[in-house]
């Protein structure tokens, strides 16, 4: 079994592949300040709630947006699973050409999406990642990673508006019963909602303008279902489409991970 990891800013999402068949998933909280043994006890047991004896994990490979967890999580792959990890960076095979002026700047997770979505939809696609920032990447018809947007995120403009204005609250993202509010707290959640929903929908129409009408859309991240349903776009979501991702191009690196 291959054990795929996604540090994000936010969250940290691990998963489990069988094959190629997502056999258990689980979302958690990145948290700067963790051990390698919180990382290894909490990760053996989910392991072990879910059906699969960590004993059976026989490669580990982990895309991250966080440098500073990178040992920890090295530390806690070789001492809690007996496996070296493979990180997503310079130097692995992706299958994709990446068009970027310095492609090591381009965050491991958005080539982890980007890889999968050309695998599931083709091209040209873009992906749709709404997670702490709103990531749009673009991907040619021929399978090369062109570039894309970065925006701020819906919990970003939230804690900004917290932050920086002295007389207003911490409010609970969600889409609001009328775009009109009536209170502060609604005209907030107004705003922080149809904002989000208005930069999505203009920045993919300015993207798709400019890559064709023949382009798909799709959403992953952590807020894609509470945003998507607003969106004029309508793309589909696939919540795994980081974690299958690693799985690809994992398999694409195989022999040499499994030699590191």
């Amino acid at each position: 079994m291959l054990l795929v990891i996604d540090v994000g800013n936010t969250n940290t999402c691990l998963g489990v592949f069988k094959e190629r068949e997502l056999f258990a998933q689980w979302r958690l909280s990145t948290h700067r300040e963790q051990t390698a043994d919180e990382y290894g006890i909490l990760s053996r047991n989910l392991l072990t709630l879910g059906g699969v004896p960590p004993g059976e994990i026989k490669a580990m490979i982990v895309s991250s947006v966080v440098p500073t967890l990178n040992p920890v999580i090295h530390e806690m792959a070789e001492r809690y699973f007996q496996v070296k990890p493979y990180f997503l960076g310079p130097g692995v095979r992706t299958g994709m050409a990446i068009h970027y002026d310095n492609p090591q700047e381009v965050g491991a997770d958005r080539i982890a999406n980007a890889v999968a979505a050309f695998e599931k939809c083709g091209g040209p696609c873009i992906v749709v990642d709404f997670g702490t920032a709103i990531t749009f990447d673009a991907i040619s018809e021929k399978g090369e990673y062109l570039g894309g947007v970065i925006a701020p995120g819906i919990g970003i403009s939230a804690e900004a508006l917290f932050a920086r204005a002295a007389r207003l609250p911490r409010v609970e993202i969600r889409e609001p019963e009328r775009v009109i509010g009536t209170n502060t707290v609604s005209s907030m959640q107004s705003g922080l909602f149809y904002g989000s929903v208005g930069l999505v929908d203009g920045v993919l129409d300015r993207m798709c303008a400019v890559m064709g009408p023949k382009t798909r859309v799709i959403a992953t991240g952590g807020q894609a279902e509470l945003l998507t349903s607003a969106l004029k776009h309508k793309p589909p979501v696939d919540p795994f489409l980081t974690l299958e991702g690693l799985r690809i191009i994992y398999e694409r690196n195989a022999s040499s991970a499994h030699r590191k």
